[in-house]
Parts: structure tokens; C-alpha cells; sequence
């Protein structure tokens, strides 16, 4: 084990996570008994083959210091690794390792993770909550999660097997090689942890794969109601999870129509969009990383006449409480797609994304079903139905089908091009022609650049 590199991939962390834990010269023998207790069952909890106790870190910088700590020594009169050992059940093969980063020394304690039962220090068990160490007993969610972790009967993206083994990777490094990380072809897969123990592709490979067979769908509904006319379906995938995420939300900015209040003959006319763009990216960076990919099925965006629908599968994880979740109080579903989302700039460790949700739309923006989260993002309408634009908006009088069907092949394709209109409505250019310029020059849609590399923009 190369403990220069563990130190200081621990210390490129923001904070302290649950699976290790960061001191100077700090000894306690006792208590350091509990916190091995803590640290081991922890990494079994969130899926760590180990945790580490770190001494020559200062745990409020993450600075190299230095340490005079002494893992030889004695407690009543006994080796202190003997006195350790003999009072963990079940026996856990700890070890200490020690090494010299910058002229300084660090020594790190190597705790595996629990097996089969939780870790017991003189037979109690403990584990971590945030930066503290507590007592297993008084929480019985965890505790309840943490056998079933044991036991086998919680299955993650890491541990579950690819329905596909025969996977590539290339869009994959090509992503990190966009962000300016190389990855190293020989170890990527064990950095990423993309294989499980059997040896198999696991889930999250198949997710980051070249074809996740994941597909992201944005359904767009004429009314209030699924049971409206469905006006279109755009599918994003069966990409690279990453490139797929991607592609979603650069589709916001199709959907998100920028308006302009006419009601008042002003120089300026203030422009609104139809909703918060940056409301609307978390949700959906959030639905992807905390959607339980386990079940088979990923999230659902549907967009209704009066509001977006951002549906992600599973409910709040056992170690999540509901008011730690509206405070932006992260405990990701799925561990290590949320370390490579960090690593890639996509979310953040702050924890903002439901509070800027909340702050936008509202606590009740969030709803809670049995086996889903929903977050609901309202449309702000400024030209209602009823006047004379909102005729053409809502209710598509002066479209005719042919004219309504552009405009949906327009919404699902704004680079659609003349020809392909030809191919898929089946009639002439010239008659292509015509009915774009009559969605033109009555406001329904607009022309975005060049007729070579613009774009359209429909205006409803």
C-alpha cells in the first residue's frame, strides 16, 4: 500500500467523511477503541473495503503537519495493538502503517471493514454520523441498514453486476479528457471502482460505458395531465451517462422560452424566462445522481402546459433525515458516482442544489412518494391563454397539422433542416418553404443564425 498516496488523496478531500478521520498527536486509548469500532462499520456502511485513522494531519486544513505519536506503546502494561485486538470483536486484522510526507511523519491505522456483523469494541458497537463518533444502538435505521449491508441484501451500482459485460469505455475518457484529467487505461477501472468483487462490470460501469442502455426521456405533454395529447418524446442515450446528463440539460435551454411582455409599449421590454434554469439543473443533476439505478429504471422528466415534472426512483436513504435533507444535507444513494461527479466539477460538496431549489420554487416543490422523489418546476406564462397570442400558443389556431407537426419535429430537433422536413413530411421543399415561412413571419418560430449553421427557436 502506498501511504504517501492514501494521506493525500484523504487530504484532497473538503471535509472529513464518515470512512476516516484526521489528527495530530492525538491518543486516547479507550476512545480510540470506539472510533476503530465507528471507522469499521462505517466503511462497511458506505461500501469502503477500509477506513484509516491518520495522525500528522490537522483536521480542520487537511495540512500535513507532522506527528510525535507512538503506535508501540504501552497501555496497562500491555502492547497497545495487543490490548486493541484483544478487544474488538470480531477480529479485525488493523494494521499501522507509517510513512514520511515532505520531511514530515504521518502513521495511519488500516481498519477493515465489518463482515458479516458489526465491528465491537468491549462489545459495544459504534459508528460515525458526519465527523462523530456514536453509539450503533441509538440509531436504529442505520443500524437496521448496516446489517442489511452485511447480510448481502442491499445491492448499489457497485456491487451489482453490469446486465452487459462486454462494455467499452472511450466516451468515457473522453469526458475526463475534456475536464483535463487523463485517465490511465491500465488503472481507471480500479480507480473508479467499476468492477465488483466477483471481478464482474458492475452497474456503474455499464452506467459510464459508451451505451449505458440507460436512455433519458423528455416527455412533452399538450395539457395538464399525462392523459393530454403527447406532443412529442425526445430520447437522450443510450449514451455515456455523463455525455446523456449533458445533453438533458443543454435541452433546457430549448425548453426554457425567453418571453417578452408586450402588454406595455416600452423602449424595454422585459424578457423572462419560462423558468429557472439553475433550479432546474440541479434537479436533474440530482435526479441522476441520486436516482436508485438498482431498480432498473432511471429518472422521468415530463413537461406539462403549467409545469416540468423531474422524477427520480428510490426514497430519502436510511442515514438521511427529512428536515438534513431540505437543509442540503447530502447522503448520496449512490457513493462513488457522487466522488466522480465531484471530481468532474458536475455537483458540488456544498450541498446547495436543494436549497436553491427551495429557495426558487419552495419546500413544495419536493414531493415525497412511496418508491420516488418528484421535484416539480412551475412555468411562468406571461401570455395567457385567451388574448391574442395566447390563441396561438395554447390553442394553435392558424395551425393546421402539418404546421404543428414542424414546430414539434422543431422542438425535438432545433437544427432540423429543410430536407430532413421534406423526408419526414413527405411533401416538397417549396411546400417546406412556404409553411416555414408562414411560422415565421407570424411569430411561431424564429431563425437563430445562418441558414447553414443556425438554429430554429420556437417561440410558443
Amino acid at each position: 500500500m502506498n501511504i504517501e498516496k492514501l494521506v493525500l488523496d484523504l487530504c484532497a478531500y473538503d471535509d472529513e467523511q464518515e470512512w476516516f478521520e484526521f489528527k495530530e498527536n492525538w491518543f486516547q486509548p479507550e476512545v480510540l477503541g470506539e472510533y476503530v469500532s465507528a471507522l469499521s462499520n462505517a466503511a462497511a456502511f458506505h461500501y469502503k473495503a477500509q477506513a484509516y485513522f491518520v495522525w500528522g494531519v490537522n483536521d480542520e486544513t487537511h495540512e500535513v503537519v507532522g506527528t510525535t505519536f507512538n503506535q508501540y506503546g504501552d497501555y496497562n502494561k500491555e502492547p497497545y495493538q495487543n490490548f486493541l485486538a484483544r478487544n474488538l470483536s470480531p477480529s479485525i486484522n488493523f494494521s499501522f502503517e507509517e510513512a514520511v510526507i515532505d520531511d514530515k511523519r504521518v502513521v495511519v491505522l488500516v481498519i477493515p471493514a465489518a463482515e458479516e456483523i458489526p465491528t465491537a469494541f468491549k462489545e459495544k458497537r459504534y459508528i460515525r454520523i458526519g465527523s462523530s463518533k456514536a453509539n450503533l444502538k441509538d440509531y436504529p435505521k442505520r443500524e437496521i441498514q448496516l446489517f442489511k449491508i452485511l447480510d448481502g441484501r442491499v445491492e448499489t451500482i457497485e456491487t451489482l453486476a453490469a446486465k452487459y459485460q462486454e462494455l467499452t469505455f472511450s466516451k468515457l475518457f473522453g469526458y475526463y479528457g475534456s475536464k483535463g484529467i487523463v485517465l490511465n487505461e491500465k488503472t481507471f477501472e480500479k480507480n473508479l471502482g467499476l468492477r465488483n468483487k466477483n471481478g464482474e462490470y458492475n452497474l456503474l460501469a455499464q452506467l459510464l460505458s459508451d451505451n449505458s442502455h440507460f436512455p433519458l426521456r423528455v416527455s412533452i405533454f399538450e395539457g395538464e395531465t399525462k392523459g393530454s395529447n403527447l406532443f412529442s418524446v425526445r430520447e437522450f442515450g443510450n449514451n455515456c451517462l455523463l455525455y446523456t446528463l449533458d445533453e438533458v440539460l443543454r435541452y433546457a435551454d430549448v425548453l426554457n422560452l425567453i418571453q417578452t411582455d408586450e402588454s406595455e409599449r416600452v423602449v424595454e421590454r422585459p424578457e423572462t424566462p419560462l423558468f429557472d434554469n439553475k433550479a432546474f439543473r440541479e434537479a436533474i443533476i440530482n435526479a441522476v445522481l441520486h436516482n436508485l439505478w438498482v431498480s432498473g429504471n432511471e429518472p422521468m422528466i415530463s413537461v406539462f402546459s403549467d409545469r416540468i415534472e423531474i422524477l427520480s426512483r428510490g426514497t430519502l436513504p436510511p442515514a438521511q433525515t427529512m428536515e438534513g435533507f431540505f437543509l442540503g444535507e447530502s447522503v448520496p444513494v449512490n457513493e462513488k458516482l457522487s466522488e466522480i461527479f465531484l471530481q468532474l466539477h458536475i455537483s458540488e460538496k456544498s450541498g446547495r442544489g436543494v436549497p436553491k431549489i427551495i429557495e426558487t420554487y419552495g419546500r413544495e416543490a419536493f414531493t415525497f412518494r412511496e418508491n420516488s422523489i418528484v421535484v416539480t418546476i412551475p412555468l411562468h406564462h406571461i401570455k395567457k391563454v385567451g388574448n391574442k397570442v395566447g390563441n396561438k400558443v395554447g390553442n394553435k389556431k392558424g395551425l393546421n397539422a402539418r404546421r404543428q407537426r414542424i414546430i414539434t419535429e422543431m422542438r425535438d430537433n432545433p437544427n432540423i433542416t429543410t430536407s430532413e422536413l421534406h423526408q419526414i413530411l413527405g411533401i416538397s421543399e417549396t411546400a417546406v418553404e412556404n409553411n416555414l415561412t408562414f411560422l415565421k413571419e407570424n411569430g411561431y418560430v424564429e431563425r437563430v443564425g445562418s441558414k447553414k449553421t443556425g438554429y430554429w427557436k420556437v417561440l410558443e
